[in-house]
Parts: structure tokens; sequence; C-alpha cells
């Protein structure tokens, strides 16, 4: 029989970036609140020591961070005919794991979505027709507008002490920023990071080619930083240990950095790490979620009844958690009916290699996790798709992330993997070699979906997610295109060589190498219970005192990284749920 806590007035599931924030502002609400974390408790203090914490070994070889694979994972296949096999080994997305969730060890890619990204079908059904968007691509708009959402982009700016360069303020281009953004009311908070050496020559190069570089807006603390919750950040030192690391100079956006450490002291709030939920409750009508059902670090099976349920768990892990609690229906490729599961998207990168002239001193090691020069001229909609036959696009950067000795060794192309030519390749382009980032943007297909596996379960005996998912033609069409393009920019620096590290057309989707964790989709918002898990407050549809929060509400992939847009929706929702729901429970859109 299961233990049955004392009810509270809201349950959050996991205590990452969106987790945190809507426990910060619910708790200033006077509401009482307990988080449940199926990892451990981390903090910076004990999980990001010095020197402890720069063991390239043991946090990215070893994942130290990252989700047991043996306990719980994903299966992936192809396509709806093939066999799903479980994903046992971290490689093409590293699903984070403990308090923080992959906010401890993200790198600080803080971007704000284009505004035509957030109505992305309409941008293109009415630019170029609805005959321009193939019949299998399920893409469509957010639900929400750039304009409802600025004022939310800016508190996540402001919470995290973001470095950057305003390019439209208030509709006026600024000389510096990204003159292709979405109008912003006021700059950054605090200004860009210095750029190392290969920042400065891609931003030349750039401009020589006719394209608008701006400093990459990084989460990465600049200078000295108090956010508006009363929590110091630290200048950026760049030591190179940001992916896959927590900060031990308090200078990268974190919940640790940023939330926790007034949050953890709050009285009406409480984190229960090793607590995994397995289930959302219902009522009998199932209208009504009575709270959840997780199981303790003892093992044992827990109730925990709240007033207010806030799934705010990774992406996956979200729409696993709506599929075994029964809550929305899934959905069918066949028949295309459904919404639980719908739009799984993930992104496509690429790059275009650069060796420089010998004598060049990029000096490597000296990296941040974010800092570096940026380009929007062929992401989203800033550019002419007619003619070229394929939708989306992508942010395209140059960013140094450090010169660690295993993995960020690179060598050039035909050098042997290990031995005396091995090392003699790494010597030779460890301070000339540098990567323009191609990180491109994914529609939505309707083959393209999450489920439950009908054979692999968990450590609990619950059954595993299923991800069906491929790349089509329109993304290798949209990745050939850009690395056309980033070619001029790359011989523009007059190099010994270019390398292009480009998917070519008929290769499928392979796990084995690490690629980004920017997945989307599953719960995605919209504009009707038809199309959509959530609406644009990300509340259930089925179930109005049920919020899912995250990237699983993107109906696509966008080319930008995921977390400002996660951030931002967090702020949305927390305060449509202050001002509306709190004041009157029930469903704040009528379906």
């Amino acid at each position: 029989m299961a233990i049955k806590k004392d009810k509270v007035d809201v349950v959050i599931i996991g205590l990452g970036w969106t987790g945190s924030i809507l426990a910060q502002e619910l708790t200033s609400e006077g509401l009482n609140v307990v988080a449940l974390e199926r990892g451990a408790m981390r903090d910076t203090p004990t999980d990001a020591q010095y020197p402890k914490v720069i063991d390239e070994l043991e946090y990215v070889s070893r994942g130290k961070l990252f989700q047991e694979l043996a306990k719980e994972t994903v299966t992936i296949r192809h396509s709806p005919n093939d066999l799903a096999v479980p994903y046992r080994q971290n490689g093409s997305f590293l699903l984070g794991n403990g308090v923080g969730g992959a906010g401890f060890h993200w790198n600080g890619m803080h971007y704000r979505m284009l505004p035509e990204e957030l109505q992305l079908r309409s941008h293109y059904e009415e630019r170029y027709g609805k005959k321009f968007i193939p019949e299998n691509m399920t893409i469509q708009d957010f639900g929400v507008t750039y304009d409802e959402m600025e004022e939310h982009f800016d508190k996540g700016e402001y919470l995290m002490g973001t470095s950057g360069k305003a390019g439209n303020l208030n509709g006026k281009i600024v000389e510096g920023g990204n003159a292709l953004e979405g109008p912003r009311k006021r700059d950054y908070p605090n200004p860009p990071l210095v750029n190392t050496l290969g920042a400065q020559l891609f931003e030349k190069a750039a401009k020589e080619v006719g394209f608008h570089p701006y400093p990459a807006p990084a989460a990465n603390a600049s200078q000295p930083y108090t956010n508006f919750y009363g929590v110091r950040l630290g200048p950026c030192n760049f030591c190179g240990f940001c992916e896959d690391f927590g900060c031990y100079m308090y200078s990268k956006a974190s919940p640790q950095t940023t939330i926790l450490p007034v949050l953890l002291k709050k009285e009406n709030f409480e984190v229960r790490p090793h607590s995994q939920v397995v289930r959302i409750n219902l009522d009998s009508d199932k209208k009504k979620a009575t709270g959840v059902t997780y199981i303790d670090a003892q093992g044992r099976e827990t109730e925990q009844p709240a007033d207010l349920v806030i799934s705010a768990a990774y992406q996956m892990h979200n729409v696993r958690l709506l599929l075994l609690s029964g809550i929305g229906k899934p959905y069918d490729p066949k028949t295309g009916e459904g919404v639980v599961g719908k739009n799984y998207a993930y992104q496509m990168n690429g790059a275009i290699n650069v060796m420089l002239p010998k004598g060049t001193t990029l000096n490597p090691f000296i990296g941040t996790g974010a800092g570096g020069i940026s380009m929007d001229d062929l992401n989203g909609g800033q550019f002419d798709h007619g003619k070229l036959g394929f939708l989306g696009g992508a942010s395209i950067r140059h960013v140094r992330y450090g010169g660690r000795p295993i993995n960020q060794t690179p060598t050039p192309p035909g050098t042997p993997g290990w031995g005396s030519k091995w090392k003699a390749g790494v010597a030779d382009a460890y301070q000339r070699y540098m990567t323009i980032g191609i990180s491109g943007s994914v529609m939505s297909y309707r083959d393209a979906y999450l489920d439950l596996d009908p054979t692999y379960k968990d450590m609990h005996g619950l059954p595993l997610l299923r991800m069906t998912f491929d790349w089509h033609d329109n993304e290798y069409d949209m990745l050939g295109y850009l690395g056309d393009r980033m070619e001029e920019v790359g011989k523009a620096m007059k190099p010994e060589k270019v390398i292009r590290a480009i998917r070519k057309k008929g290769q499928h989707y392979d796990t084995r190498v690490y690629q980004s964790t920017h997945t989307t989709g599953g719960a995605i918002m919209g504009t009707n219970p038809s199309n959509s898990v959530v609406n644009k407050y990300l509340q259930s549809w089925d179930v109005s005192n049920l919020f899912v929060l995250g990237a699983s509400a993107f109906p696509q992939n966008m080319g930008y990284n995921p977390t400002g847009a996660v951030v931002a929706l967090a702020y949305h929702a927390v305060k449509a749920i202050k001002e509306q729901y709190l004041k009157s429970p029930g469903p704040l859109v009528q379906a």
C-alpha cells in the first residue's frame, strides 16, 4: 500500500530550469510547494568544487551528471515499421539527472526565438502559399506571438545575467547587435563576453561575405551581476569547462546560481531528491489531477496529493509521464489522430571546419560555454526559401568551448586514431583548427513521434518511451545549402584547408555521436485540443490543474538552442497561473 503524504498546494515534477522558476514564483504567492526530483541533490559547492570538477574523464567521458541509462532510457527506431532498441550509451543526446537538470551542465547559449518561428506555419503559408509546405510535414504555430513573449524573454535574460548586445531596441536597429532579431524593450543585462581570436576571424570573414554577425548571447556573466531574486553571479574566467560541468566560478547561469540560493531557504518549499514520479493521479472523471505517485529514495511507492500539478521534467520525460498516466489521446501516425507524442523533432547540426595557416595561435584552451560570434542571415525566415525548395534554417556561430585533452583535440582528415601519427596530427591542428557550427532546425513530420514501447521496461517495470525518428530530405537540403554558404566564409579566412562536415542525403539518424540535447515536441502547444496537448499557457486541455512545461511544447524544432524559449514560456505560464488561474481555477483558454 502506498504511503500517503499530506496534501500541498502545488507539486512540481522535476527541479530544473522550469521547475525552479515555477517553485520560486509560486512560493512567493504564499503557496506550499513540493518539488520531486528523481536524481540527486546537486549544488555548486559540492558538485562543482574546484579542482575536482575539471575532470574531463569523469564528467564527459563517463557522464557523471547524466541519467543512468541502465535504469531508464528510451528506445529508438527510424520508422514505424522498424523494431526499436534501447539507447544504452550516452551519444546523440545527454539526459540530465539531478537537481538543476540539464540546466546545471548546459553551455549557456541563450537565444530568443525569431518572431516568425513562433508562427511558423502561418509565416510560410503567407509568404509562399499553402502548397509550399509538404503534405507529410506537420508544423504549426505555437499559439503565442513574439509580442506576447517579449517581456518573458527579457525576464529570462535578466534572471540569468545574459551577456550580449541588442540589435533592435524598440524597432531601432543598433550597430553591433543582431539586426535581424525581434524588437526588444531594453538591452541585455551584461555586455558581451570578450571575443577569442577565432571569433574575431569568423566575424571578419562573415562580414566580408555579406552577412551580419553579432555577439552570441551567453548566459556566462561578463561581469559581476546580481539578478532580481538577489542572487549574485561572478564574471566568467574562460576556463573552458562549461558544457557537461557545473560552474565553479558561479558565472554560468543555472538554477544553482540564479534561483536555488533563495528558493531553498523558504519554509513553504521542499525538494525531495531521488523521488521518481511514475504517475499523475486523476479523479474518477479524469478531468482533474489529484496529485502524483512517486517512488521515493527507499524504493517505496508514495502518493503526494496536490491542488495543482506542474510537470517540469525534461521533454521526453514529460511525454512519457502523460502516456503512463492516460492523459490525452496518444498520437497515431496511421490516422493522424491523437496528440500526445506528436511532432517529435531533433536538431540537424553540421559544421565547416577551417585549418588556418601554420603559425596561427588560437589558444583553444581559452574557452566559454557560449561566448563567440553568431549570425541569423540563414535562420528562420530571414532569407528567401522560394526557389530553394526547403523550409527552415540555422543559427550559425563560432564559439570556442575549450581545448580539453580528450574530446577537444581535433586532427586533420585521414589522421589515424592513435599512435605517433595521431600525436603529430594533434600537435599540427591544435592551435589552428576552428569550427563554424551550424545549428539547424528540423521540421515536424507525420512519421516522427513518441509512444510507449511494447517490449522494453524500466527498473520499475514501466514501459520505456519509444522514439520513432529519422532525417528527411528537407533537412538534408537545408543543411547542404547552408554548408555551401559557410564554405564561402571559411574560404574568406584564407586558410590552408576548408573541411566540410555536412551530412549527405541518405544517411540515417545515428545515435552514436553527440549532436545536441535539443529534443522537442510530444506535448505540443497550440490553439485547440485537436492540434495540441496544452494551450498557450502550457495548461493541459484535458486536465485543467495540470501544466506541462519545457521543450515538449515546441511544435517543431528551431535553429536556436531551446533554453531561452523554454524559460520564457515558463514565465509566461506562471504569470497566467498567478494572475488568472489562482483567482479562478479552471481552463484559461476555452476549447
